[in-house]
């Protein structure tokens, strides 16, 4: 059920920094699950369901001075009784000129397979610098 999740997983993942460098909300969309949870890092805001999540990321990618975040994995354990697993690692953003890390942290997200494809659905992130 969950053989080669793992790799999966990680090609998810690097797809999911490739459009948030590129700043393409429609490659996020088919990375989320649509009731999609995320606890942001700071404030703790919570952003429930796909579109909430979206609207944040639209909201992130239209400002003047960008942050890019990405998200790396230090592991991921897939469930051997149900089609979920678990990612844990850091995470930066840095300023759109790369030059300076304006924030950075731990993460860990759950990942469901859903339809033959790996999505998230839950994220939560702590900031630690």
């Amino acid at each position: 059920m969950t053989e080669g999740g793992e790799l999966a997983i990680r090609l998810q993942r690097a797809a999911f920094n490739r459009a948030l460098a590129e700043a393409d909300l429609a490659a996020i969309g088919p990375l989320l699950a649509p009731d999609v949870v995320l606890v942001t890092g700071s404030d703790s805001a919570v952003l429930a369901g796909r579109r909430a999540q979206l609207q944040a990321w639209k909201r992130e990618f239209s400002a003047r001075a960008r942050t890019i975040y990405v998200r790396t994995p230090d592991a991921i354990a897939c469930s051997p009784v149900a089609p979920i697993a678990l990612e844990q690692g850091h995470w930066e953003g840095r300023a759109s000129d790369g030059a300076t890390i304006e924030a950075q942290g731990r993460y860990s997200a759950k990942w469901r397979l859903i339809g033959g494809a790996w999505v998230i659905v839950a994220e939560i992130f702590v900031t630690m610098g």
